[in-house]
């Protein structure tokens, strides 16, 4: 039997002993005496398994086993709805932003809806949304703790204006992003970068503006690059050209625009080398990706961070760019950029 089980048996066991108790109390006067006698019967026992209850139902049920909220969300990731997903990956990557939050607010960010929120929390063994908040809020106090006992002080004075934190939170975003990649995974994006005959870029909405920074920065490397951000016909027919000496991008954020998923299954199914650029850890695309590089992209406002992104897009331009400088630097000259 499974420990979620157990707690599930054991609540509605003493549920049944409540709602006995109370008709063994209705019932009329002449049972007064019984009822008394059985309500007084091994009342240590009874005060245990009570506790026993709401600690189980205090947001930090026994079905986490000791494992962090974000850990556990990843270890059942598999398990939830493509919605409940979106609300997974958004709290695994944001858990700041998602222990302040209401319902309301996550589901917003998440692009989906505050029942959805709310399902996903009682999946995960909560009885609400509540419960599931106070374990993202113990896991980032801890962090934090964690974080601080070997930092220095803050950007700027706890009370600052809405402008400062912007400035603060895209700062902690260049760090966090800066924190979770290894110089393996950095120098193996590089090297594909640069040893590609083809690139094609892949991004939709707003990822569409990167990846054709991405193809400016590159084109001044005299690095062929053609980018896709749309469905249209023009963009498939690139596509179509993707083959064994291609490296397709992809940029996503989020749940990943359909587009940029297909592209990596067909680059993938084309043996062409593949690398994802998200802000999801459990992002679809990277699932279909050869390397991946992850972002931070927590924000206050009303939309997400890219500043950690484009940090990303110009460290890999200039990586490429030192590969061999005395190659570039006549065409960088020419383009009057040092």
């Amino acid at each position: 039997m499974s420990g979620g089980e157990a707690a599930a048996i054991d609540s509605a066991g003493i549920d049944a002993v409540g709602v006995a108790s109370e008709g063994k109390a209705t019932a009329g006067a002449k049972h007064a005496a019984v009822s008394k006698t059985a309500t007084k019967s091994r009342p240590t026992q009874s005060r245990a398994r009570g506790a026993q209850t709401r600690s189980r139902r205090n947001g930090r049920p026994a079905r986490q086993n000791g494992k962090t909220l974000s850990g556990y969300i990843t270890e059942r990731f598999d398990e939830f709805s493509r919605s409940q997903k979106d609300v997974a990956r958004y709290i695994v990557d944001h858990l700041d932003e998602a222990a302040f939050q209401t319902a309301e607010e996550l589901a917003r960010r998440a692009s989906t809806s505050s029942s959805t929120v709310v399902r996903f929390s009682q999946a995960l063994g909560f009885e609400g949304y509540p419960e599931l908040q106070q374990a993202a809020i113990e896991e980032y106090r801890n962090r934090v703790a964690e974080e601080n006992s070997g930092a220095g002080g803050q950007l700027f004075d706890f009370d600052h204006s809405e402008f400062e934190s912007s400035l603060a939170t895209d700062h902690t975003n260049v760090e966090d992003t800066a924190r979770s990649l290894t110089r393996e995974q950095v120098e193996a994006c590089v090297s594909a970068l640069g040893a590609a005959h083809r690139v094609m870029l892949v991004g939709v909405d707003q990822m569409a503006f990167f990846a054709s920074y991405l193809r400016h920065l590159l084109a001044l490397l005299d690095i062929r690059a053609e980018v896709v951000t749309s469905p249209r016909q023009d963009s498939i027919t690139r596509l179509s050209r993707v083959d064994e000496d291609t490296l397709v991008i992809a940029f996503s954020a989020g749940r990943a625009h359909p587009l940029v998923v297909r592209a990596m299954k067909l680059a993938r199914h084309r043996h062409a080398h593949t690398l994802s650029i998200s802000d999801a850890t459990l992002s679809e695309v990277g699932e279909h990706a050869e390397l991946t590089l992850y972002y931070s992209s927590n924000s206050p406002s009303f939309t997400r961070s890219n500043s950690a992104l484009l940090g990303i897009i110009q460290a890999l331009a200039y990586g490429v760019y030192a590969r061999d400088k005395a190659a570039f630097k006549d065409r960088i000259r020419a383009f009057k950029l040092k």
